[in-house]
């Protein structure tokens, strides 16, 4: 007759697990890179502006520029801070005495006045600043 011994290969202590389970990991890295992708574009412009549409060519620059922006209720804003009309020659003044040479990019909500564009344009030529980009949005082909 034959006997069962109890065997303590099948029962009790297992092997330690040599293989890490790499799906939880993938997951978390998808989430984030999807978190990022959203809230990657919200962060470039800080003052919603409608632009208007335009096919030029994009402008080429060499150092970071001043941005400037008209948002639909006439609102002034520089580098996304908001500036009063009042002081905005002595703004600009200070910005050409530091660089008369950097460039200016402008952005204008494309319902506003014609007149309160031209009005912050003569401000910069007046302050010396005259290299200045009117920035649009790029019109589909």
């Amino acid at each position: 007759m034959a006997m069962n011994l109890p065997s303590h290969r099948g029962r009790g202590r297992r092997a330690p697990l040599a293989e890490i389970n790499v799906t939880p990991l993938v997951d978390v890295m998808l989430v984030l890179l999807i978190i990022f992708m959203v809230t990657a574009p919200l962060m470039t412009a800080g003052v919603p502006v409608n632009l208007p549409d335009s096919r030029a060519k994009p402008v080429d620059q060499d150092q970071k520029p001043v941005q400037i922006a008209l948002d639909e209720a006439g609102r002034l804003f520089v580098d996304d801070k908001p500036v009063a009309d009042a002081q905005l020659p002595a703004t600009l003044e200070k910005l050409a005495a530091a660089n008369k040479e950097r460039q200016v990019f402008l952005r204008a909500d494309r319902k506003l006045a014609y007149a309160e564009v031209i009005r912050v344009l003569g401000e910069l030529n007046r302050a010396g600043l005259n290299r200045v980009a009117l920035l649009t949005v790029a019109k589909e082909r």
